[in-house]
């Protein structure tokens, strides 16, 4: 208990969660809407991976570009901007969607900019967790922002899908509220970034501008065999499983005939052994190779579970069992890619970890759509079980590239870094 509670000891790092899990409960009742919404106004599972591709679509492009500046700019000034830019966005859509004026149009073209926003926010924001806690707090300050992350994936699409339900047939205004309690959570990580003392934080040194510095993260990333193993895996998961915002809701509606509130029902129980992974991880407080390996072949085993369940009670804990380990694996690849990597690269290197994960959905999102469209929903969904047994063989070929201590990398681009990435203390562990 004592290692799990370490970094909320912290005042910056307390107003951190605190923000963050309010915000992020808001963004899960938008994405709950936002998919919804797009089912309803055009029942197409090939339509609404393309609108949820829209989000990531800069990411992709991008995200290179959002790591750098990550490493540039002071990531303190930077979360305001980007958090502000979200809110505008997230009121934006809201108020599309309850003047009944809502076009799929305007659902890409305001996916599109809630990405760009995203692009930045992203690497700024998780390695900017560095900045709020000492070393040895960062693997448990990490597994905590897992459990935010699972916290808000509960409480989100279950606030969504019983205000949904509430103005059933009237979608739009059920959505639309989704939306504008989004905005509205902004304020709330606002307020708290503004209240965070500055001269607790620890910032890295930004790095100088000069030319190459982001193939010089790429050549650095493949060099780190610990690094170059994560990225593989991911590349793998970001294209063919991480597309749960598209599969879901089909999952509800194709295979179990369901409406909003089975969908609300599935996001639950996914985000609720979401949360179970997360606690146990913050509770381990650190990462091993065997954890890595063994997150990702589970996580393949239950999601071919989930495509066979027969009705939707077994669904519901076939879906615990993918949120808890799909968080044990994420949370363990977080943890050891951040402690790996040397501060100048940070930014950059989550980055990469970010374009893999998420920067594929637009690739990734419309063809599971139109699997689970032409195919069929179980079968994409198997699709994306078979990927996790790749990338679990993938980490089991190269154990020993995964570092086992979780020595945080170098303090500086000038210091000689090895393959695991210790330079330095070992920090602190209960």
């Amino acid at each position: 208990m004592a290692t799990a509670t370490r970094p909320l000891r912290v005042r910056n790092y307390r107003l951190y969660f605190a923000g963050q899990v309010t915000s992020l409960s808001g963004t899960w009742m938008q994405t709950a809407g936002l998919a919804w919404l797009v089912l309803h106004l055009t029942g197409s599972g090939t339509m609404l991976g393309l609108v949820t591709a829209a989000q990531f679509v800069p990411t992709l492009l991008g995200s290179a570009w959002g790591g750098l500046l990550a490493d540039r700019l002071d990531k303190h000034r930077t979360l305001l901007v980007t958090q502000t830019g979200l809110g505008l966005t997230a009121a934006a859509l809201a108020v599309a969607t309850l003047s009944g004026r809502a076009e799929v149009w305007m659902l890409v073209l305001l996916s599109v900019l809630t990405g760009v926003f995203t692009t930045v926010d992203n690497p700024v924001r998780q390695s900017f967790v560095t900045e709020v806690v000492d070393a040895g707090s960062l693997p448990t300050a990490v597994a905590l922002n897992s459990v935010m992350f699972n916290s808000a994936r509960i409480v989100g699409p279950a606030l969504a899908s019983v205000i949904i339900d509430a103005f059933s047939p009237n979608v739009e205004r059920g959505t639309g509220l989704c939306f504008a309690a989004n905005a509205v959570s902004y304020l709330a990580v606002i307020l708290c970034l503004a209240l965070m003392r500055r001269a607790d934080l620890r910032p890295a040194a930004p790095i100088a501008r000069s030319r190459g510095q982001i193939r010089a993260a790429v050549v650095y990333a493949m060099q780190v065999p610990a690094l170059r193993t994560i990225l593989a895996m991911m590349s793998i998961i970001g294209l063919l499983v991480f597309n749960y915002q598209v599969l879901l809701p089909l999952v509800a509606r194709n295979v179990f005939q369901g409406d909003a509130r089975t969908f609300g029902l599935l996001s639950v129980a996914m985000g609720s052994g979401a949360l179970v992974g997360s606690l146990a991880a913050a509770g381990r407080g650190r990462a091993s190779p065997r954890l890595i390996t063994g997150g990702a072949a589970v996580l393949g085993a239950c999601m071919l579970a989930a495509a066979a369940a027969p009705v939707l009670s077994v669904a519901l804990v076939a879906w615990a069992l993918v949120g808890a380990s799909m968080m044990t694996l994420m949370s363990a690849a977080s943890t050891t890619l951040q402690l790996a990597t040397r501060p100048d690269m940070r930014g950059r290197v989550i980055a990469l970890y970010m374009l893999l994960l998420m920067g594929s959905t637009p690739i990734g999102g419309p063809i599971m759509g139109w699997l689970a469209q032409n195919v069929g929903t179980r079968f994409a969904l198997a699709v994306g079980g078979v990927a996790c047994l790749v990338a679990a063989l993938i980490s089991l070929r190269s154990p020993a590239h995964i570092p086992s201590d979780q020595s945080p990398a170098g303090d500086g681009p000038g210091e000689d870094t090895t393959a695991t990435g210790a330079s330095g203390a070992a920090p602190a562990r209960a």
